[in-house]
């Protein structure tokens, strides 16, 4: 316990406004900025036991009520040795992924914001198809996810991918529900994880590049994360 405060402490000083914590400022990116400084030069058993002691910490101030909500979903991880670092696109597939959209607008508007989410936030299918009108924050832009096990994230609605989703939500046809990605044919509703999945093949497939699962995606998105000096969501 002892061992955990300690590599917790600068993060609590750092919140402290000499009268109290004010856990009020405490979100993803002040966690993130911690972990970042607070790792440098340690190695990868030091920078994973950083990340558990502050998920315990969040855990007790969850169930302490001095955060309303979970935060540990937010906190990256230590940067993966290059033996284990996934598979992902190029970024001239990426490019060429983009550039193979459907003639037909409506279709190319959907299936491009689905391509673009999935290549910069690395969402599963399951995730992009269970996405509502509901989980986008344009207010303070930022997108809600259920992911794996139900656990509730919060992604940034990343520029390039608050522009994709304008396009396609200003051609997107009245629904059964409120999905944000839907069939463009009777009845009309929520595309299933099967067709978040063929979105991706198709595309893949008309810009010459064969066979590729969403689950590349994922990979490209971590990839890139790696690639700017950044490290993982441990998700």
């Amino acid at each position: 316990m002892d061992t955990r405060r300690w590599w917790v402490r600068g993060l609590l000083v750092g919140l402290d406004d000499g009268a109290r914590v004010v856990w009020e400022v405490l979100d993803a990116g002040v966690l993130n900025r911690y972990v970042f400084e607070r790792a440098a030069g340690c190695s990868l058993a030091s920078r994973a036991y950083l990340v558990d002691a502050l998920r315990s910490l969040l855990r007790w101030a969850l169930a302490a009520g001095r955060v309303e909500t979970d935060l540990t979903p937010g906190i990256l991880r230590a940067r993966m040795s290059r033996a284990r670092l996934p598979r992902g696109l190029a970024p001239a597939q990426v490019d060429a992924m983009a550039a193979a959209m459907n003639p037909d607008p409506v279709v190319d508007a959907r299936d491009r914001a689905v391509v673009v989410m999935l290549a910069r936030l690395g969402l599963r299918a399951g995730e992009a198809a269970g996405l509502s009108l509901d989980d986008i924050d344009w207010a303070v832009g930022r997108l809600r996810v259920v992911g794996k096990n139900q656990r509730r994230l919060v992604l940034p609605l990343l520029d390039d991918v608050g522009r994709v989703f304008v396009a396609w939500l200003r051609l997107r046809p009245v629904a059964e529900d409120r999905a944000v990605f839907v069939r463009l044919r009777a009845s009309i509703r929520g595309l299933s994880v099967q067709g978040i999945s063929d979105i991706v093949k198709h595309v893949a497939e008309r810009a010459g590049l064969g066979l590729a699962h969403s689950y590349l995606w994922r990979h490209t998105a971590a990839m890139n994360v790696i690639s700017a000096g950044g490290i993982l969501v441990d998700a």
